[in-house]
């Protein structure tokens, strides 16, 4: 009987390669690599991959990069130019995957950042900008200044070039001179003077450094604004000029300069600023606070005349003298008392806030104080 021979089965010693991954879970299993999910609005830093075109391709650990384009694109092309790849940049998610399967990012953020450090920067060095002027406001005009940032250029701070004016800087680029830079308060202020006119701006500031606070000067009246007067001063036969604000016009409430005051008019002026060589003044500074010893003028419970100048939903106002005003309320007018502006009326004084000027008075009838809430 012949003898059957046992097959044996050889093994390789040679490892098994490895299966090519089959779907991007496996691929990211065999790299380690952990995906971001991303949602709408939040903020993470990115790193830039491709500047291309129209388009840059920011590496925000998603499945596909993120791109900032078009409109994005354009509200920070200043910023953009100063990046290179490589570069991390803070960005925000606009849109996490849209029907293209692309992740829509902004820089915005990172912009407007890099925008506030730059200028800060010009005011250290002193450096010029140019800026686009877009229109006229507040007696200046606001500027859309590099980075995408609005400035302003006071009126003050407009050169003969432009003959003081500001409408007639709308539309034209202007070098300017950062003046003041301020994020917290959203301040961006130029001048456009320190640019074309610095040696008599130099000049002004010697001046300006040799008069005082709360020193009086005679003044002319160069502009009127709906916020306040510009008046030119001299100091040593040379011109500077400064800003009387509407609440430092006077102590009653002023709501129309332009029927007050007109162009060439001559007004005492006191100064109450000089900082950063831009001069402040004060009229009505220069005469008594009739609110300073209110409580002995005017004590709780006295009677007193006064005059109605206004009528408004919430009451009447009357005034016991200029300066002085208070308020009747609605609910202390009883309907027989049909008031009208102009009208005289008795009251009495019913509580005093000195501090934020603030007078709540009553109407007096035949003598008598109305049985109304106290």
């Amino acid at each position: 009987m012949p003898k059957t021979t046992k097959k044996v089965k050889k093994t390789s010693s040679a490892k098994t390669p490895p299966q090519e991954p089959q779907s991007m879970a496996e691929l990211l299993a065999q790299t380690g690599y952990q995906l971001r999910g991303l949602r709408k609005g939040e903020y993470l830093t990115g790193t830039v991959a491709e500047i291309k075109g129209g388009t840059i391709f920011i590496d925000v650990g998603a499945k596909t990069e993120g791109i900032v384009t078009g409109k994005e694109l354009a509200l920070v092309k200043d910023f953009v130019s100063h990046l290179k790849v490589g570069d991390q940049v803070e960005v925000q998610v606009r849109v996490p995957e849209n029907d293209r399967g692309q992740t829509l990012l902004s820089l915005r953020k990172a912009a407007m950042d890099y925008g506030w450090k730059f200028f800060e920067e010009k005011l250290k060095t002193g450096e010029e900008v140019t800026v686009f002027a877009r229109e006229e406001r507040h007696g200046g005009a606001i500027v859309v200044a590099p980075m995408g940032l609005l400035g302003f250029i006071p009126g003050s701070q407009i050169g003969k070039k432009y003959h003081h004016q500001p409408r007639e800087l709308i539309g034209k680029k202007v070098k300017v001179k950062v003046l003041e830079v301020d994020r917290d308060k959203n301040r961006l202020v130029f001048s456009e003077r320190l640019a074309s006119e610095p040696e008599e701006v130099e000049q002004e500031r010697q001046l300006i450094a040799q008069i005082k606070l709360n020193q009086q000067f005679k003044a002319k009246v160069v502009r009127v604004e709906p916020f306040g007067l510009f008046v030119q001063i001299k100091v040593k036969n040379k011109p500077l000029e400064g800003l009387v604000h509407i609440s430092e016009v006077s102590w009653e409430k002023v709501e129309d300069l332009p029927q007050m005051y007109q162009v060439g008019d001559e007004v005492e002026v006191l100064l109450l600023n000089k900082e950063d060589g831009r001069l402040q003044f004060s009229i009505k500074r220069l005469t008594p606070d009739p609110w300073a010893d209110i409580e002995k003028k005017y004590p709780v419970d006295k009677q007193f005349k006064g005059e109605v100048v206004r009528l408004a939903s919430f009451g009447a106002l009357v005034r016991l003298e200029p300066g002085i005003e208070g308020l009747i309320h609605i609910s202390k007018i009883p309907p027989e008392a049909k008031l009208e502006v102009g009208q005289k009326v008795r009251c009495y004084v019913e509580s005093l806030d000195k501090e934020n000027r603030r007078l709540s008075l009553g109407l007096v009838l035949t003598g008598k104080k109305l049985p109304i809430y106290k």
